[in-house]
């Protein structure tokens, strides 16, 4: 019989605020609308966390919503939010795919894949119809999200695209805004505007997007990379940023762009990027985030050190000022330099105010106040509060931690010389729910409700079904934890050499102790509870005895229990411990050394058993089987040993990884067979569930986006804990879902097909000849590939349905009471003809992923695909899908069906049902245009009052009323 296994699964993740490969969005709280809102609401902040999207609030520290899409496991890169609609996201993955989240219902809305390489900069337009994406792969493509299909994608930079903005002239708002005042139809669709970008290839390009070329390229640094790209709220200029803390600045020819874009002819055009100057940071290192605020007047610029700089924009005044003065300073300068002979002349003369166009930009753009941070700072966002007095700074670090700072703006024209920096605070900080260090140890209370996880600095209490933080306690450099048999207290061992023992009820430190002289790599507590073993870098392993003491009250008789570790044994060996366990029936006790070697000894007289050689590199971590008789060993040589603990005899030796395992658990007990099985947990990201009496894998575990440090299994192997160089702590749940070996080795090769199945698919750039400037925005995928699949079957059965119900309806003329033919079983269970299976075929397909399956068909089903079409469109069905699929195939097969003879009256019968169809849609949308506009002339009458003097109306009233009586008596 085969045997079967149950199945793990990752269920919760958490102990992570942001992770370091996104960065984060500020955004205003539900009621910020509210005219009663408080002036302390701190707002929202939209952050990535591996795979999933978290919304904090920022003043209370509380996660709020969780958005993540169970069908990818790539983690964020890049997140934006829709100028036009607050509630919409879009979001960039790793894995070159985009997905536009709702916030209101945590959904994805659409879903886009067109990038090889991860996404780098996401940037809506001003109508938030349109999306533009850049990437490590160089590429940039612009995508529709209302028709959700990608437009097309620009080639040019030869390095990953670091900066995205479009640029849309104010006067092509304001014919919008004409057009809309008329009943017309807004949007860009006449002018698409133009789109910038920069690379680290240094370059910052100008696209015209309504030709699809670029129209502009200039070298954006002088040194190295260019990282960041700000254009300022108005869009007159823009600032770009690269290395040795270089900032570029730039002005734009809004009026130009606009005449530009209206010119037909091909004379040589000025440049519409113009450079204004350098600007040059305190820190030097490489600046990587550029951002301006809403109201233009500050500049936000960070590297990836614990420092913000703000940078003032000076209003016209001040630079009038300063640039008096520094004419005043030539003038006395060239006045020493002569001998004072017409000094008051000089100094006295009144010249005209200089041109601040032509003014020096630091004499426009001048350092604020540098904000210190708490930890190195990944990305910033503008907070917008109500009150003009202060500015508010959304910081994300690399730490773990989201800051939000209060900077006081520069009140008008009181700054004198020796006025100090203005003084900024940290107002809030959403950092309790999570480590600001790598957690390096894990460890389960005994009835597996809390979790201990400790790092450097940090040890924190979890409440393992809530995932809530209960104790945060400072420690040192943690490298392992334990609970303590009764679960109040915890054991820290540290890098000092000193055992902290932590009483969580009170959080509070109750001792610690110099247990050794180099770090403490392990411990271990005893199987009866009454004592514990560490292990050191120093050479030897302590035995120490829990013993409670009374202790005496200073200054009374009293005396008090109080929990003490006392030192019974000490075991030396000849080289640093790096894993120390004791055997479950507490007869040995093995020792993992830096030598490659584990050596098992008793416990009671501490001689040696055993020396298990094998490994070629050191054996970072070990563990004992339930019944005291299988260890298995890891190894940094990314080997897993299992050895028998009777003789010490190697079963077999497994390369379990692509990188140094760090962990190696068993499971606990032997409750359902499974004693022998085991856990490995690598720097290569990835878990692996073992068999250690088969010796086979069980199962893969992929979900962590960093190696991972520690795990630990529960006590009753329900579930699995491990915490990773990524920040977070995953939770693994045994499933009642039975797995099989062969299956499970069968979906890895099948894995393994398809990403090599769409990597071929890919058309490859032609080494010789030069990338074509604008490309179809489309990539290959399993999934388009699949649904290319069923549109050929869909065609297949169809046609061949549609040709047995024509025959049997002719024939049915001659023979009135022919039996219908034998139709496929699809169309009799789901009761449909064969041109509406065929349709809902296609209709299931997403909209972004349509363009991608339909060049997967080949030119022979082009025919079978035309013929559902002109049905379609003589019933009129789904026009716009009809329109659409039509005419993406005549552009992508243009030449073939132009040399078919059989096309041209498909084509013509095709034309002439759309014709008719869309004169129809034409009338509807026509009658309904004119009855909106009925409406709301109606609606404007009723809703508009006029002013009426009260005593001419009763005067006019009056002398109506006369003629009235006047004229009735005339004709009587």
């Amino acid at each position: 019989m085969v045997k079967s296994y149950l199945k793990y699964e990752h269920s919760k993740t958490f102990g992570l605020i942001t992770s370091s490969s996104s960065n984060a969005v500020w955004v205003p709280d539900e009621d910020v609308q509210n005219a009663t809102i408080r002036q302390s609401g701190a707002g929202k902040a939209i952050v990535g966390a591996d795979e999933e999207v978290l919304c904090w609030d920022i003043k209370k520290g509380e996660l709020l919503s969780r958005w993540r899409d169970k069908d990818c496991t790539a983690e964020i890169t890049a997140i934006a939010k829709s100028n036009a609609d607050p509630d919409v996201f879009a979001v960039g993955y790793g894995d070159g795919s985009i997905r536009i989240w709702d916030a209101r219902i945590a959904t994805v809305i659409v879903s886009f894949n067109g990038h090889r390489s991860a996404v780098t900069v996401l940037a809506f337009g001003s109508d938030g119809a349109h999306l533009a994406s850049g990437s490590k792969d160089t590429d940039i493509i612009v995508w529709d999200i209302v028709a959700e299909v990608g437009l097309y994608k620009l080639r040019g930079h030869e390095n990953q695209v670091t900066g995205l903005h479009f640029l849309q002239p104010t006067s092509n708002r304001l014919l919008d805004r004409d057009d809309n005042a008329n009943g017309a139809p807004t949007g860009n669709g006449d002018q698409p505007g133009f789109l910038l970008t920069t690379s680290k290839d240094a370059r910052i390009k100008l696209w015209n997007l309504e030709s699809q070329h670029c129209i502009e390229t200039h070298i954006a640094q002088s040194n190295g990379e260019c990282w960041a790209l700000a254009v300022s709220p108005d869009g007159s200029g823009c600032v770009t940023a690269g290395n040795d803390g270089e900032l570029k600045v730039w002005s734009i020819d809004v009026p130009g762009l606009v005449n530009s874009s209206r010119r037909v002819d091909n004379e040589a055009q000025h440049n519409h990027l113009r450079e204004r100057g350098f600007l040059h940071r305190q820190g030097k290192d490489r600046t990587i985030g550029v951002t301006f605020h809403p109201r233009g007047k500050y500049i936000a610029v960070h590297g990836s050190e614990k420092a913000v700089e703000l940078w003032r924009i000076r209003s016209e005044s001040e630079v009038q000022k300063a640039l008096t003065r520094k004419r005043k300073r030539r003038r006395e300068k060239l006045l020493a330099a002569q001998d004072g002979k017409t000094k008051n002349d000089m100094i006295m003369g009144d010249d005209p105010p200089e041109n601040l166009a032509t003014a020096d930009v630091t004499d426009v753009i001048v350092p604020y106040v540098i904000v210190r941070t708490s930890g190195r700072v990944r990305s910033v966002d503008w907070g917008r509060g109500r009150s003009s007095k202060a500015i508010h700074l959304l910081c994300a670090n690399t730490n773990n931690e989201l800051e939000l700072y209060s900077i006081p703006t520069q009140q008008a024209e009181k700054k004198t010389k020796s006025e100090a920096p203005p003084d900024y605070s940290r107002t809030f900080a959403v950092d309790l729910p999570g480590h600001r260090t790598d957690v390096r140890s894990v460890a389960l209370s005994s009835d597996d409700r809390m979790l201990a996880t400790s790092s450097n600095g940090s040890l924190k209490i979890w409440n393992v079904r809530t995932q809530n933080c209960i104790r945060t306690l400072d420690c040192g450099y943690a490298l392992c934890s334990s609970f303590l048999p009764g679960d109040k207290i915890v054991v820290v061992g540290n890098r000092n050499g000193e055992l902290e023992l932590f009483d969580i009820a009170s959080s509070t430190l109750i001792e610690t102790v110099k247990a050794h002289d180099g770090p403490i790599w392990t411990l271990h507590v005893h199987p009866d509870g009454r004592s514990m073993a560490t292990g050191s870098a120093d050479k030897s392993a302590k035995f120490f005895n829990f013993e409670i003491v009374q202790e005496e009250t200073p200054g009374t008789p009293q005396t008090s229990p109080r929990f003490k570790l006392v030192h019974a044994r000490t075991l030396k060996v000849s080289d640093d411990i790096l894993s120390l366990r004791f055997s479950p029936n507490s007869r040995l006790v093995a020792l993992s050394l830096l030598d490659n070697t584990v050596k098992v000894f008793f416990t009671d007289t501490l001689k040696l058993f055993l020396n298990l050689y094998g490994h070629k590199l050191p054996v970072l971590n070990m563990d004992i089987s339930y019944d005291s008789k299988l260890v298995v060993t890891c190894s940094a040589d990314k080997n897993v040993r299992i050895w028998g603990l009777d003789f010490g005899d190697c079963h077999k030796a497994l390369f379990a990884h692509q990188d140094s395992i760090m962990q190696v658990t068993f499971v606990p007990h032997n409750r359902d067979g499974n004693g022998h099985h085991f856990f490995s947990a690598s720097k290569d990201r990835v878990i692996k569930y073992w068999d250690g009496d088969k010796f086979e894998q069980i199962q893969k575990l992929e979900g962590h986006h960093g190696e991972i440090w520690a795990m630990t299994s529960s006590r009753t192997g329900e579930f699995l804990v491990t915490a990773s160089h990524d920040k977070s702590i995953r939770v693994w749940q045994q499933t009642d879902e039975q797995i099989f070996l062969e299956e499970e080795r069968e979906k890895e090769l099948e894995e393994l097909y398809e990403n090599t199945l769409a990597t071929t698919l890919e058309p490859g750039d032609d080494p010789e000849g030069e990338k074509a400037e604008v490309a179809p925005a489309g990539k290959q995928t399993t999934e388009t590939l699949m649904a290319g699949e069923k549109i050929m079957e869909a065609l297949e059965l169809g046609l061949a349905d549609l040709e047995a119900m024509k025959e049997w309806s002719q024939a049915k003329t001659a023979q009135r009471n022919l039996a219908p033919p034998d139709r496929h079983p699809i169309f009799l269970y789901t009761n449909v003809s064969a041109e509406a299976h065929v349709l809902n075929v296609v209709q299931r397909i997403k909209a972004a992923s349509l363009q991608d399956a339909l060049l997967v068909l080949p030119f022979t089903q082009v025919p079978a695909l035309f013929t559902f079409l002109q049905i379609w469109a003589e019933k009129q069905w789904n026009i716009p899908l009809t329109c659409r699929v039509l005419f993406f195939v005549l552009k992508i097969h243009h030449k073939q069906i132009v040399a078919s003879k059989t096309m041209r009256p498909m084509l013509d019968g095709i034309r002439q049902h759309l014709r008719r169809a869309l004169q129809r849609q034409k009338d509807e949308m026509g009658f309904n245009l004119a009855a909106l506009r009925f409406v709301g002339a109606r609606m404007r009458e009723k809703g508009s009052k006029d002013y009426v003097d009260e005593a001419m109306w009763e005067e006019e009233e009056q002398m109506a009323k006369g003629r009235k009586k006047r004229a009735f008596v005339d004709v009587a």
